[in-house]
């Protein structure tokens, strides 16, 4: 699939906008507050900005539970805000992306409130209700993925109803066609607006079972996780293509699903023209770790092969059928510096080595906000510090599993999703500069020496770095339409491939260890496009160096 859309030649940006930047002085991001920034997006190459949900919510999960899918939470601001929002980004090339969360709602949602209030009334078969088994109890034995039953009992409605995730975010009932008809239309509503696109959320679990039944248990628990027993249902694409006909279809827009549970082999289904969606998160290269479910305490660790092939499947997958979001950091993952290398590695090496990556291989590069600098995970002393319910969840589970609390701890300390919405860190001034107030989350206390105002001096800061690879993929053809060739695919040390173009050849090697790294003879001609060391290589790449060479074949 050649690059030809819009989408295929920039990158983009997400956002976490109640950890970005605030206006008010309230301790929590707001959308003047990314208009505010606009100019600093554009620098990064970033022709579309994801914002994560600034919905209405009662903020159980950080606005992933929706109260009103056609509104502004008003700690974000107002729908007039959202338009002023719209309207500058487009005068900067840029678009507004919207993250749509179509798999549940809040419980405070209308549509939940009365759904919940019998088993007769106009919305009782909006949602996934059941009757508990003979014994009183849970109707199956599915863990949620924030941890604890899938399955809450409402006493109002003698039932219970199924929640993926956490007890506040109910499952919506796909295979009713009232429902999907109300999320097509809030969804058209937002392109009315003007919005770029979407994305959408945690979409692998909208389409249940015929029958809800126990699965084995994976823990001590005696549960097993929803993801096993409900992601990726047969007949889900169904739904997918009746969304795509209703709302995605003649408009000039991107859309990209978050897909845990589609495998590469599968990614042709998902995506182009024959697809649903115009790119597809899959999980299996940030999953290195796990053998199963992603339980955090069950992590193992993992040979450089393991993420090659990852990365080469889904390469490979969308190579002539759709196109890949190429991403190694999100709100839900920890920061990637800390996640993908050994510990003690050099932090700012480490964020240079996952750009040459990030911005070399086919498709659009996915940049999360802070990930640009090069943020980094904290480890704050308690688990009442962290905000995050999946990071309460996980660590519970690992004391059933009979871990100490200091155990169950270092795992939140390197998985949890608040690593990621600590605030940015914008200046070196009291709070890093996101607010003048007490901020929501409490910044990284690394914020002094590591901000954005301090690398735009340093011209080898992780921030230059990305500003000099979006130039070079916005000027080079063969970074856009080039085919991708794994390179060196057995070294535990190195990733290496390579882009060609005609006579054209990018070339890439990244040394993912803190060791030298050999390198085969004659490995790198021609130019030097790029590199995390200020000189070039020899004969072997020093620790976490990353290197883009361009030669001509012959």
């Amino acid at each position: 699939m050649k690059a030809t859309h819009w989408w295929q030649n920039t990158a983009v940006y997400q956002i976490y906008p109640k950890s970005f930047n605030d206006t008010r002085g309230k301790g929590t991001g707001d959308l003047r507050g990314i208009t505010e920034k606009l100019d600093y997006l554009k620098s990064l190459g970033a022709g579309a900005l994801w914002l994560t949900p600034v919905y209405p919510s009662p903020m159980v999960d950080n606005g992933y539970d929706i109260s009103d899918y056609c509104g502004i939470h008003p700690d974000f601001g107002t729908l007039a805000d959202m338009e002023e929002l719209i309207a500058e980004a487009k005068k900067r090339g840029m678009r507004i992306v919207m993250d749509l969360v179509y798999n549940h709602t809040s419980d405070e949602h209308p549509w939940f409130l009365e759904s919940k209030k019998s088993r007769t009334n106009a919305k009782s078969d909006w949602y996934i209700w059941r009757d508990a088994k003979e014994d009183g109890s849970a109707p199956t034995n599915w863990r949620g993925i924030f941890g604890g039953s899938a399955w809450t009992y409402s006493e109002e409605r003698g039932q219970y109803y199924l929640h993926t995730f956490a007890e506040a975010q109910p499952d919506l009932n796909w295979e009713n066609p009232e429902v999907r008809e109300a999320l097509f239309a809030a969804a058209n509503f937002w392109l009315a607006k003007g919005v770029g696109g979407f994305r959408i959320d945690a979409i692998t679990y909208i389409k249940k079972p015929a029958v809800f039944t126990d699965g084995e248990p994976d823990a001590a628990d005696g549960m097993t996780s929803v993801h096993d027993m409900t992601a990726n249902t047969p007949g889900i694409l169904d739904f997918l293509h009746e969304f795509r006909a209703r709302v995605f279809d003649g408009h000039d827009i991107f859309t990209v699903g978050e897909a845990n549970g589609v495998t590469p082999e599968e990614l042709p289904l998902w995506v182009g023209e024959n697809g649903v969606f115009s790119m597809l998160f899959e999980f299996s290269h940030v999953l290195v770790p796990y053998e199963g479910g992603e339980c955090w305490h069950k992590a193992l660790p993992w040979p450089l092969t393991k993420l090659k092939r990852a990365l080469t499947a889904s390469q490979h997958a969308t190579a002539k059928e759709g196109w890949f979001p190429i991403y190694f950091e999100n709100h839900d993952r920890a920061r990637s510096v800390n996640y993908f290398f050994p510990k003690g590695a050099d932090k700012k090496l480490a964020a240079k080595a996952l750009a040459a990556v990030l911005f070399t291989l086919r498709g659009t590069p996915f940049i999360y906000e802070g990930e640009e600098l090069g943020m980094t995970n904290v480890a704050w002393d308690s688990i009442d510090a962290y905000d995050d319910i999946s990071s309460h969840g996980q660590y519970a589970l690992a004391l059933e599993d009979g871990f100490s609390k200091e155990e169950a701890l270092g795992f939140v300390h390197f998985n949890s999703r608040d690593n990621a919405r600590t605030p940015m860190q914008w200046t070196a001034e009291r709070h890093a500069g996101f607010t003048s107030g007490t901020p929501w989350l409490p910044v990284n206390e690394n914020y002094r020496t590591l901000n954005a105002a301090a690398e735009e001096k340093d011209t080898d800061s992780v921030l230059h770095f990305y500003r000099k690879l979006a130039k070079l993929r916005e000027t080079i053809p063969a970074l856009l339409d080039g085919v991708y060739e794994e390179l060196l695919e057995e070294n535990e040390q190195i990733y290496a491939f390579s882009r060609t173009l005609g006579k054209a050849r990018i070339k890439t090697a990244v040394n993912f260890s803190t060791k030298d790294a050999a390198l085969p003879a004659d490995f790198l001609r021609g130019t030097r496009l790029a590199g995390s060391y200020a000189d070039a290589p020899t004969t072997s790449l020093r620790p976490l160096e990353a290197v883009i060479y361009e030669e001509e074949i012959q």
